[in-house]
């Protein structure tokens, strides 16, 4: 029996993703911009028992395009600062601020009883399209992936929190 693809990868790479982001997160409400060399270093990789969550309020995106492109991640903190890492695929980070419209809207989302029958676990999610853009949103409900494929639907509350973020960050909806 071939063991799923995400009980393997997805996991680590989840939890390296947010290891990066706890560590690297300011609270500096200026938004800011840095290029940095790109890394294919994977020796940090964290074991499979690293934690695919955040706190309640907050959220990270993760995206990659395929299974071999740059990870691309934002973390958003309860109080609607940001940090982007590569999130466009532009080798730019950056810092923001969700003004407070978006974070309203953001935190009601998250509160949403609904998120936890949009989580992976919940769907029993399952990777379909090849070198498509891959996003996972990591809330303390639980990690949440889509994919941009043709005719694939993302999960309704799940779909408006990547459109929110997508809208008022520099990440992207689509690969």
């Amino acid at each position: 029996m071939v063991r799923p693809f995400r009980s393997r990868l997805l996991v680590p790479v989840l939890g390296a993703v947010l290891a990066a982001a706890l560590t690297g997160c300011s609270s500096g409400h200026a938004a800011t911009s840095e290029t940095l060399p790109p890394s294919t270093d994977a020796a940090g990789l964290p074991g499979p028992d690293a934690p695919t969550t955040v706190g309640e309020g907050q959220v990270s995106l993760v995206q990659q395009i395929g299974g071999d492109g740059p990870l691309r991640t934002l973390r958003v903190e309860r109080d609607g600062t940001w940090k982007c890492f590569d999130c466009a695929g532009d080798g730019v980070n950056s810092t923001g601020q969700l003004d407070a419209e978006q974070v309203s809207r953001l935190q009601q989302l998250l509160a949403d009883p609904a998120l936890a029958g949009e989580t992976d676990a919940a769907r029993r999610y399952r990777t379909t399209c090849i070198d498509a853009l891959t996003s996972s949103l990591l809330t303390a409900a639980g990690p949440i992936t889509s994919q941009d494929c043709p005719g694939a639907a993302r999960p309704p509350v799940a779909g408006e929190i990547l459109l929110l973020l997508t809208q008022a960050t520099p990440a992207e909806l689509k690969g």
